[in-house]
């Protein structure tokens, strides 16, 4: 664990703010119990992916099976409360990167976005926009960005009894926006410790981790974004780049196309997180 922090840390610093059986039923008689017969009729609740039914600990993922040649690019949507004066004030644009978006449907790349309330608040056609493209699924990314432990770049913290009203918040939003949701969750700066991860196992959601900082955030050129990955991707690997370009992601939609080019050329398969997983 102290590995993987030191590595986050060091690459991850856009997150700091600046069918049926045909079988023969048996007969039931009338004499079975009215109510188990109607309950046996009713279809299983069919859990969406990354919902947990863990009651002590969330659930977390770093990598899918390293076994199979498949690899899963995530795209965080920061927006904190910092980011967003500065796009009222008109110091930024836009906090979504079209750009971005326009080559993973020319290229056909699946990916997982992981979207923090915040960005859907400001953002609600985009969501419903994005969570209606077969490419994509949608995951949540707290609500205001901010973190879940202490010293976590520069992110603040959120309060011990406000963590799963705080995550809570961003999931019910994306249910609003999205029919289809997924229960994939992603910390803030990656940073989580025991405390978090038992205070937020009532949401149901399971953490997606990384093992592949895309070091996209501040990043002087998308060549390095680029190296980055190419350099660290292998079988199984999450991803992480971010979704909102603007100051703090500004050149992460150059450095895609020749990611996604050179990924497949090793014969590596773009999938979504829930297929990454297995469903």
């Amino acid at each position: 664990m102290a590995a993987l922090c030191a590595v986050v840390a060091a690459l991850l610093v856009s997150c700091g703010d600046s069918p049926p059986s045909t079988a023969q039923q048996p007969h039931t008689t009338p004499s079975a119990t009215p109510a188990k017969a109607k309950a046996s009729q009713r279809p299983a609740t069919k859990d969406r992916p990354g919902q947990s039914r863990q009651t002590n600990l969330m659930p977390i993922v770093q990598h899918g099976p390293r076994d199979k040649p498949r690899i899963a690019l995530t795209f965080d949507a920061d927006l904190t409360a910092a980011m967003r004066r500065r796009l009222t004030s008109g110091k930024v644009e836009s906090y979504y990167n079209d750009a971005l978006f326009q080559h993973l449907r020319e290229l056909k790349v699946p990916a997982t976005l992981f979207l923090t309330g915040l960005w859907m608040e400001q953002y609600p056609e985009r969501t419903r926009e994005l969570a209606a493209d077969p490419l994509f699924e949608l995951g949540t990314h707290t609500y205001d960005h901010r973190a879940f432990t202490k010293h976590c770049y520069t992110l603040g913290t959120v309060p011990r009894p406000e963590m799963l009203t705080d995550v809570r918040r961003a999931v019910t939003m994306l249910d609003r926006l999205d029919p289809h949701a997924t229960r994939w969750f992603r910390f803030p700066g990656g940073c989580y410790d025991g405390t978090a991860l038992h205070e937020l196992a009532p949401a149901g959601v399971t953490a997606v981790g990384l093992d592949v900082p895309g070091a996209d955030g501040f990043a002087k050129s998308p060549k390095s974004i680029v190296d980055q990955v190419l350099r660290h991707a292998r079988n199984g690997s999450i991803v992480v780049l971010h979704m909102h370009g603007g100051d703090n992601a500004p050149f992460t939609d150059e450095a895609i196309p020749p990611i996604v080019k050179a990924l497949r050329a090793k014969g590596l398969e773009l999938v979504t997180v829930t297929e990454l997983m297995g469903h």
